[in-house]
């Protein structure tokens, strides 16, 4: 009795902490409206903050940070280009269009997954596996109010969604460095990679870094990269993959409201029809491939 006692408050915990971890997921969209400066500059400064707290974490814990084999550097390598990418279209679609357009276009990536997973793990494509990629084509084509690239929230969409496919392929390649290492881990050399790989667009840019952008850098890499990505891996343990999954699947609603509180952001009905799509074919892939 005690034994299940114990477990039950250990999933109550690994509910919160996923919950939590999600709710700041969403809430870092909004940094995109809040810092005005190139999406790559906003992404150096996450980074730079993030992998410097998982460094003293590591360190902290006793951790070894040494990878396990030479090979591993090339993954390593690929997964940090892959996230520079991933989080600058991602912060770049919210600039030039909306936080929902951003959030809901990058919510596609479990499509994309689904279709990534066969070319990884050479895996057997289904039929439904492109119905769900045609719904959520429709989804998008609601979201979209005019089909013009001068359009601002046009050119969010088309960088949302390459948001969406680099996260996709940064998912296979996680899923595949899980089996070797730690979360934590992963997450530092990934972060250290993306800074290494985006510094050069800071001389190129030569942003005039204020006292408040420093602030929010640091706030940002902290606690809703740093902490949040802690929390859902320690999550992990004592939940399904299957349960994160459709948690996570609250991030752009997360996102969204905060939005619409604090900066005025109200979807249109287009959108939100959209959102429902894309958030629904989102939803039953996680399922389907847990």
């Amino acid at each position: 009795m005690r034994y299940m006692m114990e477990i039950t408050m250990n999933n109550k915990k690994s509910l919160a902490q996923v919950h939590i971890a999600v709710l700041l997921f969403g809430i870092a969209g909004l940094f995109g409206k809040m810092v005005l400066l190139p999406a790559s500059i906003i992404v150096i400064g996450r980074v730079f903050f993030s992998s410097t707290f998982l460094l003293l974490y590591l360190l902290g814990t006793k951790k070894g940070i040494r990878m396990k084999e030479r090979k591993h550097i090339f993954y390593f390598l690929m997964m940090g280009v892959t996230l520079a990418i991933h989080w600058s279209t991602f912060f770049q679609s919210i600039q030039v269009s909306t936080v929902a357009i951003g959030l809901l276009t990058f919510s596609t990536f479990p499509v994309f997954v689904t279709f990534l997973e066969p070319m990884f793990f050479k895996e057997k494509i289904m039929s439904r596996d492109i119905c769900i990629a045609i719904i959520t084509f429709l989804g998008i084509l609601f979201v979209v109010p005019s089909f013009h690239i001068g359009n601002s929230d046009t050119q969010g969409i088309l960088w949302g969604t390459v948001s969406g496919f680099t996260y996709g392929i940064l998912s296979m390649l996680n899923r595949k460095m899980a089996k070797v290492y730690s979360g934590t881990l992963i997450a530092f050399y990934e972060q250290v990679i993306a800074f290494a790989v985006l510094l050069p667009f800071f001389f190129w840019e030569q942003p005039i870094i204020t006292i408040k952008n420093i602030l929010l850098f640091i706030l940002l890499g902290i606690a809703f990269t740093g902490i949040s990505h802690s929390l859902f891996i320690n999550g992990l343990k004592n939940l399904k993959t299957q349960v994160a999954g459709i948690i996570s699947s609250l991030e752009p609603v997360y996102g969204i409201v905060f939005a619409m509180i604090f900066m005025n952001e109200i979807p249109s009905k287009r959108e939100i029809v959209g959102g429902v799509i894309i958030l629904g074919t989102a939803l039953y892939s996680t399922v389907k491939n847990k």
